[in-house]
């Protein structure tokens, strides 16, 4: 299995699970070894099937809704108690992957962002308006997911707002719209791969370089390379 998603079992019933990387609709997708395939989740729960605790580690940009959606539902059938740790972003559908954990912790320096869903499409005009309804709907399931962790006093329209806006959310005001857990700054493991699509990215996300890590940095070039 690929040493970017791996399960490290600690105590016999506590284990660990890395998304670190794009979330991506199969191997075949996949532009990079960080990236993320279901297949990579339903290998990764199958060796952790009899733990009781799973630690679960998100620095992630996004990637394919309904690779994040089947990678959600994946986790949350798992009988483990779920803790999300958000070492830096858990952004777009990896927002939902975070969305998994009965307890999610978000650092005060780290992210989460949320956006309505989009597509790249080629058609007609027929074709363009039934895009826009499956969007629709798609938002729909997002919000679904979104309302099980509310925080008290928030509604359906303000995470609406925020999806309308492409909202970005440090651990402290995450925790005035959802059920999450504010810890202490921490240093970010990794760089996220490519924020350059979304509009509103923070500049300490943006600006970061790797963690005196040659082969992150190596990786990363590597691919932006591969996506000029």
């Amino acid at each position: 299995m690929l040493k970017y998603l791996q399960v490290k079992n600690q105590v016999g019933d506590s284990a660990d699970i890395h998304f670190y990387g794009d979330i991506v609709g199969s191997e075949w997708s996949k532009w990079d070894d960080t990236d993320k395939a279901p297949e990579d989740v339903l290998q990764a729960l199958d060796e952790a099937k009899n733990a009781s605790k799973l630690n679960i580690y998100i620095n992630s940009a996004g990637g394919s809704v309904f690779a994040g959606l089947a990678m959600y539902n994946m986790l949350k059938r798992h009988q483990a108690h779920k803790t999300v740790y958000v070492d830096g972003v858990a952004g777009s559908i990896a927002s939902i992957i975070a969305m998994a954990g009965d307890v999610i912790n978000i650092p005060s320096n780290a992210f989460l962002m949320i956006h309505k869903p989009w597509n790249i499409l080629q058609g007609n005009a027929s074709d363009f308006r039934k895009m826009a309804d499956d969007l629709d709907r798609i938002e729909t399931g997002m919000l679904s997911v979104y309302q099980s962790k509310l925080a008290y006093g928030t509604t359906t329209e303000d995470i609406k707002t925020m999806l309308e806006a492409e909202t970005w959310l440090d651990g402290k005001e995450a925790a005035k719209y959802f059920n999450v857990t504010v810890s202490d700054e921490v240093r970010y493991a990794a760089s996220i791969s490519d924020l350059s699509k979304y509009a509103k990215a923070p500049k300490a996300l943006t600006a970061r370089e790797p963690d005196n890590s040659k082969e992150l940095e190596a990786l990363r070039l590597q691919y932006e390379l591969l996506t000029i």
